[in-house]
């Protein structure tokens, strides 16, 4: 099952919610800075130890201070004009997440907007991507039970709507 909610990322009561980070993985603007704020600094020492992460590619964390028992560090791609394989990469932040999700033992998983912010996705080209992506891995992931887009924002909680149908 898949939910759209308005809210806060950090407070959500779910086994683990992804970060949207850049590939060093050592802390930044936006969800990333506001999941380093509210987990703590036990997120922080666990990330350097990652080694950074790839764009597409998924590395976990627990979950520090928060709710969530695992922080899921997806590396969305940045918008290069739509060429350059960002849809992919997009895509494969979402599947990535739900099946390490699955491998974590996790029911829920929450996500933002990957790479709608600083990485200058268009939402409404982002929308689709994601929403695709993600019930293609909750198919073939049946035991992670719920993804949860959390938005900051009615006007990208509208367009993530708008991608369902």
């Amino acid at each position: 099952m898949i939910e759209l909610v308005l809210g806060d990322i950090t407070e959500q009561e779910v086994d683990a919610i992804v970060n949207a980070p850049n590939p060093g993985l050592l802390g930044g603007g936006g969800v990333d800075g506001a999941i380093h704020a509210a987990g703590g600094p036990s997120i922080l020492e666990e990330c350097r130890r990652l080694g950074g992460c790839d764009p597409g590619d998924v590395k976990a964390t627990s979950g520090g201070a928060l709710a969530a028992k695992h922080v899921l560090h997806a590396v969305g791609p940045i918008w290069r004009g739509g060429s350059e394989g960002e849809a992919a990469v997009l895509a494969s932040c979402h599947r990535r997440a739900v099946e390490l999700a699955d491998e974590l033992g996790c029911l829920s998983v929450a996500f933002p907007a990957i790479s709608i912010g600083a990485y200058g996705y268009p939402v409404e080209l982002a929308a689709p991507v994601a929403i695709a992506a993600t019930t293609a891995a909750l198919a073939a992931h049946p035991a992670v039970e719920l993804a949860r887009f959390v938005f900051r924002e009615e006007a990208t909680l509208d367009t993530y709507r708008k991608a369902r149908v």
